[in-house]
C-alpha cells in the first residue's frame, strides 16, 4: 500500500481527537495510520486545541475537524489526503496587515455578492517570499510594510500558500495606481472576520482568534477546500 492510499484512523477518546506527537518537530502532530499500534507517542487533543493545531496530512485533518465541529465526534477509517506532498502549480504570499482592529483586504464583487481576500499575489522566479508580500502589498494597497513573521501556510486548489503578520504605516494609495484586478482596499475590524466572506475562509477565521489570543508561535498549517465564503466559518 502506498502512502497516499493509506487509511487513518480517526479517533476519539473522552479527552479529544487522539493523535501521535512528531517527535522530530515541535508541536506537529499527525493522524494515525490504520495498522498503527497505540505508543507512547499518542495522546489527545480537545475540540479547543485541535482547531488549532498542526495535524498532519492536512488535508485528511481539514475533514476531521469540519466533521467534528458540525457533527460531532465520531469514530471512522479516513483516507490519506496530504496537498503538501505535491509540488504547488503557484505559491502565493499574502500580507496580513492590522492596524487599530482592523484588517487590511481587497474588496470585490461577484454576482452582486461582496467578498474580499487577504492581499498578496504570486512570487516570481527568484523571489525570496519575504520580498514577495511586501512587493504585492505595495502594488495591491499602495502600502510599503516590514515583514514581522510567518503566520500560515495554506494549501488550496494546487496552490501553496504562505501568509506573513506585517508592519505598514501610511495611508491607502490612490486607487488608479493600484494594480489589484480591480478591488477595493477595505479596513475590517478584525473581530467581524468569522462572519465577513473572506478568502481563505479557515485562515480568516484563525486571524480574529490570534488577534485576541496572540500569534502562533510556528505558522499554522492548513488545508482549505471551502468555496461558500458567504456562510460563517467557525473552525
Amino acid at each position: 500500500m502506498t502512502e497516499d492510499s493509506s487509511l487513518l484512523n480517526v479517533r476519539f477518546d473522552d479527552a479529544g481527537l487522539v493523535v501521535i506527537e512528531e517527535p522530530d518537530e515541535d508541536g506537529v502532530y499527525s493522524l494515525p495510520r490504520q495498522d498503527r499500534a497505540p505508543g507512547s507517542s499518542w495522546c489527545s487533543l480537545p475540540l479547543a486545541d485541535a482547531l488549532h493545531a498542526r495535524i498532519r496530512p492536512v488535508g485528511t485533518a481539514e475533514t476531521v475537524l469540519r466533521n467534528w465541529v458540525t457533527e460531532g465526534p465520531a469514530a471512522a477509517m479516513a483516507s490519506w489526503d496530504d496537498p503538501a506532498a505535491a509540488d504547488p502549480v503557484r505559491i502565493r504570499a499574502g500580507a496580513v496587515v492590522i492596524r487599530d482592529g482592523r484588517i487590511l483586504l481587497i474588496g470585490f464583487e461577484e454576482d452582486g455578492q461582496p467578498y474580499y481576500e487577504i492581499p498578496g499575489g504570486g512570487v516570481e522566479d527568484g523571489e525570496t517570499l519575504h520580498a514577495a508580500v511586501i512587493r504585492e502589498l505595495r502594488e495591491e494597497t499602495g502600502l510599503s510594510g516590514e515583514v514581522v513573521g510567518e503566520v500560515a501556510r495554506v494549501w488550496k486548489e494546487g496552490r501553496r500558500e504562505h501568509y506573513f503578520l506585517v508592519h505598514a504605516e501610511g495611508p491607502i494609495g490612490a486607487r488608479a495606481e493600484l494594480d489589484n484586478h480591480g478591488g477595493t482596499p477595505t479596513w475590517i475590524p478584525v473581530d467581524r472576520l468569522p462572519t465577513t466572506p473572506v478568502w481563505p475562509r479557515r485562515l480568516a477565521w484563525r486571524i480574529a482568534h490570534w488577534h485576541t489570543t496572540g500569534r502562533p508561535a510556528l505558522p499554522a498549517e492548513l488545508a482549505d477546500s471551502i468555496r461558500d465564503l458567504q456562510a460563517p466559518c467557525t473552525w
